[in-house]
Parts: structure tokens; C-alpha cells; sequence
């Protein structure tokens, strides 16, 4: 065989940890994600989330001390939902300057002015019923429910969330969003779109976690997870109506669409790495069937390849402790 075969060889730059670092196409750092936490009004002491090991319910009390932690941690953003012992049909509690949203709103940027403080905006929290949006005829009402965003998206702002994540996958409701928040003086607060969200199976220990259990699915208003073309015009849609930022949810189940948006715009994508995929990977390795560490730095690493901005884990804090 001659020596100059193989003439390419990709061993050459895999030889030491240093040529592997020196030559790494993807990182990611904490300035890329940002940590979903549950608040939970009325309660004492930390509620733990038995389908999500090592995540909890926040009381609202604890609150501000928890996001000092966070922030100490060296975590830029949070995304605020909230367990609510006030609901009703509409929601209403999600609109009220003094309810469970505003008010934990308050308490975290009060807590951590430099934090950027993200608001879910939907109802599925704050509704009897655990849907999106306003029922009417047995099935969401998409206009009426679009008005109630606005409405709660601009209480947000009021109440100083620096940023709004509209999740309830109404038609138009990102425009509904930014007009009621211009119309109200927050022309400079930004739209985190859940644009191409998924009716999927992958969020189970959410709905446990926040206390949103429905009647029926929300297959009528969330994409089928089967369709890829579908996903990619919810997003495009989305950018043409104000978006700041889009997002993709489910992460991991959906790479290829996270990577054809990426594809088709220049604005920041989010992806959500969900409660399913953290309850996964938590109990895997908890059977001693994979390196928790491992498994989620390249699982983190295949969310910025396949194009994502920003990522949305429950493993942040586990990450700003521990390092990559």
C-alpha cells in the first residue's frame, strides 16, 4: 500500500483534546440557554415534581430567593409559569395587575433586575379546563382568544417581563400580541414566538408539573407532529406578523424542522428541550443506562447544529453548576 494512502485523514485533527477543542464547529455556554421554572402561589415549601427529577414547584414566597440563585448561577433568562389557584373558563386570573402572573413577574425582576424575565403568554395554566384559550361550542375560540392575549401579554410588560413567548398557537396571534403591546407604549418589548409547536406527546410531566391537565387534546390548534411542511409555514407566518423570535417545540423529536427554519430566516431560533426529553434522560441515567452529563451537553450540542439560538432546558441549573 503506498504511505501516501490514505491521503485525507480526519484522525489527524481528533488526536488530542486540544486539536479537538481548537477545531469544534458547535459550543454552547449559558448565554444560550434559558430555564423554565414553575411558581406555585399558596404553597409553603418546594413541591417536588415526581416526573421530573430534581425539578420542583417554586412557592411564591421563595421566589425571589430562588431567582437570586439563578441569577448567582450565571443564568441570563428564565421563563415564568405559573401554578394557579384561581382559575376560571377564560383564564381571567392571567389578566388581573394583581394575579399570580403579575406578581411573580414582579418578584423576579425585582429580584434580579439584569435577568431577562420571559413570560409564557396562554391560558392553559389559569383555565378550569386546561385549554389554550376561550371555549365556546366545544372548541377554543381562536379570535376571542387572541383579544385575552393581548390583554394579558400587555399585564406582563406592565409588570416588567422583558420579553413575551405566546404558546397558545392561535392564528394571528402575534399580531394580536404586538399591536395591543404598541397600542399600550412597549413598542421595544421583543415576541418570542412558539411558532412551530407541536401536539405532542413529549409533554406529559408538564402538564403535571403546572398543574394543566385538559379536557380532551389540543390537536384542533397545535401542529400534527407528522407534518414538517405545516411547521415551517407556522413559523414563516409567524416572522411575517412581528416576531422577534421564533421557536421550535419539541427539541430533540424535531431537529429537522428546527433546521428547516433555520434554513428559510435570519431571525433567532429558540428550541425547547421539553419535559419529556428531561424525564428521559433523567430516569435513563438513573437505571445507569447513560452519562447524564454527557448525554446532555450533545443533546444541547445537536439543538445549536441543527441551528438553534437559544435553548430552553430544565437541565440549566444542573449545567451553570456543574460546567460543560
Amino acid at each position: 500500500m503506498s504511505p501516501a494512502f490514505p491521503l485525507t485523514r480526519f484522525r489527524r485533527l481528533r488526536a488530542t483534546q486540544a486539536l479537538r477543542d481548537l477545531v469544534q464547529e458547535t459550543s454552547v455556554t449559558l448565554n444560550d440557554l434559558i430555564y423554565p421554572i414553575f411558581v406555585e402561589e399558596g404553597l409553603d415549601d418546594p413541591a417536588p415534581v415526581d416526573s421530573m427529577p430534581g425539578i420542583f414547584r417554586i412557592p411564591e414566597r421563595k421566589l425571589a430567593a430562588t431567582v437570586k440563585e439563578i441569577a448567582a448561577a450565571g443564568i441570563r433568562a428564565l421563563m415564568l409559569f405559573g401554578v394557579s389557584h384561581h382559575k376560571d373558563a377564560d383564564g381571567s386570573d392571567s389578566w388581573n395587575p394583581n394575579g399570580l402572573m403579575a406578581r411573580m413577574i414582579r418578584r423576579a425582576k425585582d429580584a434580579a433586575p439584569g435577568l431577562v424575565v420571559i413570560s409564557d403568554t396562554c391560558f392553559c395554566e389559569y383555565t378550569s379546563h386546561g385549554h389554550c384559550g376561550v371555549i365556546a361550542h366545544g372548541d377554543v375560540h381562536n379570535d376571542h382568544t387572541i383579544e385575552n392575549l393581548g390583554r394579558q401579554a400587555v399585564v406582563a410588560a406592565k409588570a416588567g417581563a422583558d420579553m413575551i413567548a405566546p404558546s397558545s398557537m392561535m392564528d394571528g396571534q402575534v399580531t394580536a400580541i404586538r399591536r395591543a403591546l404598541d397600542g399600550d407604549g412597549f413598542e421595544t418589548t421583543p415576541i418570542m414566538a412558539y411558532s412551530s409547536k407541536f401536539a405532542s406527546a413529549f409533554y406529559g410531566p408538564f402538564r403535571a408539573a403546572a398543574g394543566c391537565d385538559l379536557e380532551g387534546d389540543r390537536k384542533a390548534y397545535q401542529v400534527n407532529p407528522l407534518n414538517g411542511r405545516e411547521a415551517l409555514r407556522e413559523s414563516l407566518s409567524d416572522e411575517a406578523e412581528g416576531a422577534d423570535i421564533l421557536m421550535v417545540k419539541p427539541g430533540m423529536p424535531y431537529l429537522d424542522v428546527l433546521a428547516r427554519v433555520r434554513q428559510q430566516t435570519l431571525l433567532p431560533i429558540a428550541a425547547y428541550q421539553v419535559s419529556g426529553e428531561y424525564a428521559m434522560i433523567k430516569f435513563a441515567a438513573q437505571a445507569g443506562a447513560i452519562d447524564e452529563a454527557r448525554v446532555v451537553r450533545e443533546s444541547l450540542g445537536a439543538f445549536k447544529r441543527a441551528g438553534a439560538d437559544l435553548i430552553l432546558t430544565y437541565f440549566a441549573m444542573d449545567i451553570a453548576r456543574q460546567g460543560f
